[in-house]
């Protein structure tokens, strides 16, 4: 019979840590630490198969998984000397999820489990403390309520709160026994009420129902938002890990923790976590009461925290990572309910990866492969500039939970977060979050709580998303109903309501009210520049490159490692307020001679904005992309000129001096609006076309003007010569856009060169390199590759339009059926943010290999904005690719995605024919 269901417990185990894809990650865990013969409480893990026969089999376990289930259960019984639902000397357990790529939160727990209204009785006399007894029996109802018969956590607090206030209590642990009973009543009746049947008695009931429940959690909201959101896919499924309780809530010699061997925000090497005594874990993750921090443990109990320190030492040691474990401790003894590999964020991750290399526990290539390449960015966070800081008041120092800048609108929702992030950034204020929160903190810039520690719910999925964060600001009086927080400041009381700008520091937990500067980070030093250094070891000659289109981004590039620039979009340069006159004056020409006078206004502007480029990227390649744009986007809409024109004979004097104002550079006054205005609108007219990302533009506007080619290629070698003269390294190439074949590349590269020639000779530089390419954006560009090789000496994929023209899909109206196929899996990923390899890539794939036939050395990259995507440098790296090209700020990304490639022996096809 197939295995299902896995023990483990004194000392021994039917699994271990490697197991994770079966176990998920907590059993592997779990089993892990049992065979290491730590303080582990015995149980079983059903495996994450489990997980996707309950939903293949119609929401129902199968027969054989359950007499498994019932097996390991008996031994588990025989362990303890305990049994489920006895009235005499009950086992009570926990069901908790287990995936195996940690989703903290995101799925459901339930403890207490076994628990009635004989067995609390039972409970009660063998601990001698009532108080503890029904407060664990008003736990389980409550969870077992929410998770299992789907009552609202709000209908349980409403009860629990009314207690509270009735018996005068402020905390939790003020409530007696008796009213813990009257809880307990009260919840009961709720049950009943929203089920229609009374709170089930039965134990193997309940443990099936807390099972099944876990197992269905895998497709709540949240998890699969989740998992969208962290691109793990669907059929992992959860495993569902039962284990005999503990209890950290026995009283006043009892605890319950959390903790890193690392600071997982940092990374420091110092030992990390929270407590609180009297208490069960969900108390510290959910952030009901902020706990201590781990440091005080030691004095609470010195013996157990030195155990402590001992154990999850070993557990790092032995795992090479950072652990995130969790503990009990009743009536003074130490139990270990979880390790796993903690979450950290990106400056954790890569200080954590640096340091464990010098401390000789993993090597290089293991240090690069545990960093993922998107928690880069997080290094690249702008920080709060500290004189912008003194300049506003400071509300309060919470938590710095997860580090960073956040500078937003207040938010009191989620809901409120995701709906008006779309206009201004926003900041997530909540006295804690809960997981259903995730899609607001998604979009949010930073998550600020008054309740919570360090490892709260808020801070544990901050960390995970890099989302700057402040928790635990207890200052603070959030109010979500009035959408105010009140906050006294030098002895007074200030309010800030919705709307209200705030700034978080996620480094140092300090909150002020109104909107701060911010200064960009320096990724030059420190321990990310001896991580990136690695990275550049290892991913060997492949490139990576930068899209830039003035000096300032191409300085900023270099400044993350970019080895040149993949991609200038020369159009980008003709919408300066001191330029778009003649650009449109070219546009408006009607013969050449007219559209060469404003050409050569526009030359000067050309040739100084590459100048600084060539200047800025001292000894490295620029490739210059020629106009690509359709001309009319440079013109005013067509819309608003039609309306103009309708109401240009009812204006009064005021609204022509508007319309004048308006369109001056194009010769109005007021006695000739009523030409002019016409008149540019049938010019424009002329130029609309139904489909114009089809229509004239790239190759097409060089090929029907030439002189705009012509003028452009001038402007490019002028600057090379002016540079050059300086004694700067000038590395051009030249790329004409949008071609379908070989015979429009031919036609454009022969004017560039007779350009290039005539210019360079002029100037005594006929040794001058350059090379002239071209972009692979249309399909037929790519089918045809052997052919557009012989004139081409480089190819650059512009992917964005590839996909566009490849899937046929407009980028812009995309969007309006997006969320459908994302919810249905019609494709795996948004196309136009991870490269569709299947599809597109294949296409890539062909124009590659056909290119290196005809041109073996034919130069190849992408310069589309899956250039700096991770998963899609990979591909570019397998399918031998020279350099990709994204935007400056994800050049690291590009480094550290191409150097785990190499690693994991993703050799590139180049590299193997070389």
């Amino acid at each position: 019979m197939k295995k299902y269901v896995y023990s483990f417990g004194n000392g021994t185990a039917d699994g271990d840590g490697k197991m994770k894809d079966t176990l998920g990650g907590k059993g592997a865990g779990l089993a892990e630490m049992s065979r290491a013969k730590l303080p582990v409480p015995p149980g079983f893990t059903i495996s994450t198969e489990v997980c996707n026969l309950y939903f293949e089999n119609k929401d129902r376990i199968p027969e054989d998984v359950n007499q498994q289930m019932v097996e390991a259960l008996r031994l588990l019984e025989e362990r303890m000397g305990q049994k489920l639902g006895d009235t005499a000397n009950p086992l009570l357990v926990s069901v908790r999820s287990g995936a195996k790529f940690s989703m903290p939160g995101m799925m459901d727990t339930i403890l207490n489990l076994g628990l009635n209204d004989k067995t609390v009785k039972a409970l009660e006399a063998k601990a001698g403390n009532p108080r503890f007894a029904y407060d664990c029996y008003r736990r389980f109802i409550q969870m077992y309520g929410n998770v299992v018969l789907e009552i609202s956590k709000h209908d349980f607090d409403t009860v629990f709160d009314g207690q509270k206030k009735k018996a005068k209590a402020k905390l939790d642990t003020g409530l007696t026994a008796e009213d813990l009973k009257e809880v307990i009543a009260g919840y009961k009746k709720l049950v009943e009420k929203k089920t229609g049947k009374p709170f089930p008695q039965d134990a193997i009931v309940q443990l099936q129902g807390a099972r099944d429940a876990v197992f269905r959690s895998w497709f709540n909201d949240r998890a699969k938002y989740y998992r969208k959101m962290n691109q793990i896919p669907d059929d992992l499924g959860t495993a569902v890990n039962v284990q005999a309780m503990v209890f950290g809530n026995l009283g006043e010699t009892s605890a319950t923790g959390v903790g890193f061997t690392r600071n997982p925000a940092t990374g420091e090497n110092l030992f990390y976590g929270e407590f609180l005594e009297n208490a069960q874990g969900e108390d510290v993750v959910a952030g009901i009461r902020t706990p201590h921090p781990i440091s005080e443990l030691q004095k609470w109990n010195p013996a157990v925290y030195q155990q402590l320190r001992e154990i999850t030492t070993m557990l790092e040691t032995h795992y090479r990572d950072v652990q995130d474990f969790e503990y009990t401790i009743q009536d003074g003894k130490l139990y270990m309910l979880q390790t796993r590999n903690g979450k950290r964020t990106g400056p954790a991750a890569v200080r954590i990866a640096v340091e464990m290399v010098e401390e000789g526990l993993i090597t290089k290539e293991e240090a690069i492969l545990r960093v993922e390449p998107q928690q880069l960015d997080q290094l690249l966070h702008p920080v709060l500039d500290p004189a912008s800081k003194k300049s506003l008041a400071k509300l309060a120092t919470g938590l710095p939970a997860s580090p960073g800048a956040a500078v937003g609108t207040i938010v009191f929702t989620a809901e409120e977060a995701v709906e008006k992030s779309q206009n201004a950034p926003v900041i997530l204020v909540r006295k804690e979050t809960v997981p259903d929160d995730i899609q607001g903190m998604e979009v949010a810039k930073g998550i600020l709580t008054s309740r919570g520690g360090m490892t709260s719910h808020a801070a544990v999925v901050c960390r995970g998303m890099g989302t700057p964060c402040v928790a635990g600001a207890e200052g603070l009086d959030v109010s979500e109903a009035k959408k105010q927080v009140t906050v006294t400041v030098n002895g007074k009381a200030l309010v800030l309501k919705e709307g209200d700008w705030l700034s978080l520091d996620g480094s140092t937990g300090e909150v002020f009210a109104g909107k701060a500067n911010t200064i960009d980070a320096d990724p030059s030093s420190g321990a990310l520049a001896s991580f990136m250094g690695w990275t550049d070891e290892f991913r060997g000659s492949f490139g990576v490159r930068a899209n830039a289109d003035i000096p300032r981004d191409a300085k900023a590039a270099r400044k993350f490692g970019a080895e040149g620039i993949g991609l200038c979009r020369t159009e980008h340069m003709f919408f300066a307020e001191d330029r778009i006159e003649h650009m449109q004056a070219m546009i408006l020409a009607r013969d050449e001679k007219t559209r060469r006078k404003a050409l050569a206004k526009l030359l000067p502007f050309q040739r100084r904005d590459f100048a600084g480029l060539f200047q800025a990227m001292d000894g490295l390649p620029v490739v210059i992309r020629t106009l690509d744009p359709p001309l009319h986007e440079f013109l005013p809409k067509r819309e608003d000129l039609m309306v103009d024109v309708a109401i240009l004979p009812y204006a009064d004097i005021k609204k022509k001096r508007e319309l004048v104002a308006k369109y001056q550079r194009f010769g109005a006054e007021v006695k000739t609006l009523k030409t002019v205005i016409p008149e540019l609108l049938h010019r424009v007219e002329e130029l609309h076309e139904f489909n114009p990302m089809l229509g004239l533009r790239g190759c097409r506007l060089g090929i029907t003007y030439p002189e705009i080619t012509e003028m452009q290629a001038r402007a490019i070698f002028e600057a090379v010569v002016q540079v050059a003269k300086k004694g700067v390294k000038v590395i051009p190439e030249v790329m004409i856009p949008l071609i379908g074949g070989v015979k429009e590349l031919e036609n454009q590269k022969k004017i560039v060169v007779q350009v290039a020639d005539e210019v360079l000779g002029k100037a005594g530089m006929k040794n001058q390199k350059y090379m002239v390419g071209t972009m692979i954006e249309i399909p037929r560009a790519a089918l045809t590759a052997d052919s557009v090789a012989r004139e081409a000496e480089f190819f650059s994929f512009g992917t964005n339009d590839l996909t566009q023209t490849g899937m046929g899909l407009s980028r812009d109206d995309y969007t309006k059926f997006q969320k459908v196929y994302q919810d249905n899996k019609i494709f795996a990923a948004d196309p136009f943010a991870v490269l569709d390899q299947e599809g597109v890539g294949k296409l890539v794939k062909m124009a590659v290999e056909a290119g290196r036939k005809t041109r073996p050395d034919i130069e190849i990259g992408i310069c589309g904005e899956h250039g700096g995507e991770p998963s899609s440098v990979q591909f570019c790296y397998r399918i031998g690719m020279n350099y990709v090209s994204c935007s400056p700020y994800r050049v690291p990304i590009a480094r550290l995605a191409a150097a785990q490639a190499a690693i994991s022996g993703d050799k590139s096809e180049a590299q193997r024919t070389a």
